[in-house]
């Protein structure tokens, strides 16, 4: 089957539009929410732990965070390491998280309202083994 990554790049970018669109209430795009996220899911981390997950330059990571630090919504503290800062949500940045999970969370169930069960399984089960097939064939971490 060719195409498949053309479907899939067809839909990305309307998709982090749409979610930029509806982040922009809180002065926020994608990228600087997968930050927020990353941190409520996986408690205080280092920039490194960041950019890792997300496979991106360490730069990259110190902008995103020194604009969510701007916004007050997450803080920088010192770990063992003097040479690693943590970073953590404030409690503004732990409120904007709740109301932009319920905001994400309902533009999620929208979008996928007409799939029945077994087609979300089966696509999340297709989209997990594409995945760990690219990375075992690009000798990547996950």
């Amino acid at each position: 089957m060719e195409g498949f990554f053309q479907h899939y790049l067809r839909l990305y970018r309307p998709l982090i539009n749409a979610l930029n669109e509806l982040l922009s209430e809180y002065n926020l795009s994608y990228s600087l929410w997968q930050v927020i996220y990353y941190i409520k899911h996986n408690g205080p981390s280092t920039l490194v732990e960041i950019a890792k997950r997300y496979s991106v330059e360490k730069p990259s990571i110190t902008r995103r965070v020194n604009a969510l630090e701007e916004l007050r919504l997450i803080e920088k503290r010192e770990s063992r390491d003097r040479r690693e800062k943590v970073i953590q949500l404030t409690p503004l940045g732990e409120e904007i998280y709740a109301s932009c999970r319920k905001k994400i969370s309902s533009f999620e169930r929208k979008m996928m309202e007409h799939l029945t069960e077994d087609e979300l399984q089966n696509f999340f089960h297709t989209l997990s083994k594409i995945q760990q097939q690219f990375y075992s064939k690009e000798g990547k971490q996950q």
